[in-house]
């Protein structure tokens, strides 16, 4: 999903001015290419069960660590894989945006 006023830039954690948090936060980021591999091998074998896994260890960490926007886009994945039946052409749309939040969060 693209930003109407122009390309999406990078996501700042909402406490990357904390310096005692700026360790965590790192290593946080460091993680996310790992979570968003499984959520892409999770897709492309259409496996429900990790897609949820996954979306709900993102909903619950991602606001500790000052994303609160992929966190949102987490449970809005997480809610709709839940009444999705199997049939994931119905959450493409979520999936995208979160997988594109992830991939631009930075310190």
């Amino acid at each position: 999903m693209t930003d109407p006023k122009g390309p999406a830039g990078p996501i700042r954690s909402e406490m990357s001015s904390d310096a005692d948090m700026l360790e965590i936060i790192q290593m946080f980021v460091d993680e996310m290419p790992e979570r968003v591999a499984a959520l892409e091998d999770a897709w492309r074998v259409h496996d429900t069960e990790a897609l949820t896994r996954v979306a709900h260890q993102l909903k619950g960490a991602s606001p500790g660590y000052g994303y609160s926007s992929v966190g949102d886009a987490a449970a809005i994945l997480e809610r709709s894989l839940k009444s999705a039946d199997q049939d994931l052409s119905s959450v493409q749309a979520q999936f995208d945006h979160l997988i594109d939040l992830c991939s631009r969060v930075v310190v």
